[in-house]
């Protein structure tokens, strides 16, 4: 499934990704530092969303809170708690 998030307090305007199942596929930031965040999703790419979330969390840029690593982290982990709810739905009707 594909997601939109808007991150906050980095450069970048907007992150974009698809999750197949917990698998991370198709990164693209829009705005921030192009280089790096291509880097970025060339690194994620078929990971799962636990090892980014591992490894990303936290990151901070400059004097930032936070970095476009960390605003992927956390996006990732609000789109994998989305699945989660969906899948729970989709359970629970079937079970009805």
């Amino acid at each position: 499934m594909k997601y939109d998030f808007s991150p906050k307090g980095v450069c970048a305007r907007k992150l974009e990704f698809e999750l197949d199942g917990d698998i991370v596929k198709n990164v693209q930031f829009m705005g921030g530092c192009n280089g790096n965040l291509k880097a970025l999703a060339a690194l994620t790419e078929g990971m799962t969303v636990d090892q980014v979330c591992e490894r990303l969390k936290g990151i901070t840029c400059g004097l930032k809170n936070t970095s476009c690593s960390d605003q992927l982290a956390q996006a990732l982990a609000k789109a994998q708690e989305i699945e989660k709810k969906k899948a729970a739905e989709r359970d629970s009707q079937a079970g009805a």
